[in-house]
Formats: structure tokens, C-alpha cells, sequence
């Protein structure tokens, strides 16, 4: 046993709740550090119409498209940048005036592949002036390799969209819309969210149809 006496109880109570409250304080300052440096979506004046039509078409993403999350708030997505099968470059803007349900896959993603016929086929049932799946490949390695996937699963109607940086991806990140792969985003004719799903769909079932369908011609919605 020691000789001196032990130092008083009172200066060691203190010690956890001072160590307590600079731990307390440390999280609050991470805390807000954290939510300011993520990038959230910005509120687009010129896309609230995009969220009312997701309002009205709420009711139509069930069965086999009930994983869509309907816009909330208004948002233009970023102008995508990627090339087209010729290695010329394309933007999502390009799509301006038509209803797009852009899709981001991959060779590596196997749900990605297991999708990809539904939307070639979706392609070839709603394809037309005022609607297109434009689906962007993003492997980075070997360019060939999603070519080859397309042509060997004779997925024809699909144009094929490639970029090898895979940045559409961060962009998309950037802006809390590409979670995982594969990502879907219901685009309208100003570029503007309507909806978006993390992971597969059957997108050339009926479900898929009539909600594509519906955020065409918003007010027909039922």
C-alpha cells in the first residue's frame, strides 16, 4: 500500500466528465464539419413540375418498379458527359425535350447484366421522339469487353454509351443519385429528376411501362 494518501475522488469524478464533454464537443465540430462538406442537392426553380409529376405518378411505382423513389425536391441533374459508340463525345443535354431513363452499368455488375436485357427491350417497346433509355456503360478497363457483352446477348436496340473514367458516376454521387450499381434515374424532357432507383428492375414489365409511360404525359396520370 502506498504512504501517501490517494488523491481526492473528486478531481477523478471530474476527469471523465471533462474527457466526456471534449469528446461531446469533438463529434458536434466532426459532425457539422461532415454535413457541410457533403454536396446535397440544390433545390432547381425550373424543376418543381418534374416534382409534381412525380407526385402524381407516386402510385404507379409499385410491383416490379415499387424501389423507385419519387423526386422530392427539385433537382437538375449534372450535365453527364460520355461518348456515343463512335467515341464521339455526348451529353445528357442532348436528350433535352425527351423523357430519359438513364442507366449506369457495368460488365462487372451482375445485376447490371441480368438488367440489361428489360431495358433493351423497354428501349424497343417505348423507343421513340419522346422517350430513350440511354444507358451508359462505365467499365474502364478493356472497351471491347461491354461491346462484346451487347452483341453476344443480342441486345440490339439499346445505342451503346461508354465512359471510361466512369465519372458519370461520381457526378451522379456528387449529387446523392448513384448510390450502387446499377443506378436508374427517370429523367423529364428538362433534364430534370423525377425518379431514381438503386439496383434492378424488370423495366420492360407492365409496372415499368405505365410509370414511364405516365411521366411522359404527366397529366394523364391517374
Amino acid at each position: 500500500m502506498p504512504e501517501n494518501p490517494s488523491p481526492s475522488p473528486v478531481p477523478q469524478r471530474r476527469l471523465p466528465v471533462a474527457l466526456g464533454l471534449i469528446a461531446a464537443t469533438a463529434l458536434i465540430g466532426f459532425a457539422g464539419y461532415y454535413a457541410l462538406g457533403q454536396k446535397r442537392p440544390a433545390g432547381d426553380a425550373a424543376c418543381t413540375a418534374a416534382v409534381e409529376t412525380a407526385k402524381k405518378i407516386a402510385p404507379l411505382a409499385q410491383g416490379e418498379v415499387a424501389a423507385v423513389t419519387m423526386a422530392s425536391t427539385p433537382l437538375r441533374l449534372p450535365d453527364l458527359a460520355f461518348e456515343d459508340a463512335d467515341g464521339k463525345p455526348k451529353k445528357l443535354s442532348d436528350w433535352r425535350g425527351k423523357t430519359v431513363l438513364l442507366n449506369l452499368w457495368a460488365t462487372w455488375c451482375v445485376p447490371c447484366r441480368k438488367e440489361m436485357p428489360a431495358l433493351d427491350e423497354l428501349q424497343g417497346k417505348l423507343g421513340s421522339k419522346d422517350f430513350e433509355v440511354v444507358a451508359v456503360n462505365i467499365d474502364t478497363r478493356d472497351p471491347e469487353k461491354p461491346k462484346n457483352f451487347l452483341k453476344e446477348a443480342k441486345l440490339t436496340k439499346l445505342a451503346y454509351f461508354t465512359d471510361q473514367k466512369a465519372k458519370v458516376f461520381q457526378d451522379l454521387k456528387a449529387v446523392g443519385r448513384a448510390l450502387g450499381m446499377p443506378t436508374s434515374v427517370l429523367v423529364d424532357a428538362q433534364g430534370c429528376e423525377i425518379g431514381t432507383i438503386a439496383g434492378p428492375a424488370e423495366w420492360a414489365s407492365e409496372d415499368a411501362i405505365k410509370l414511364i409511360k405516365a411521366a411522359m404525359k404527366p397529366g394523364a396520370a391517374s
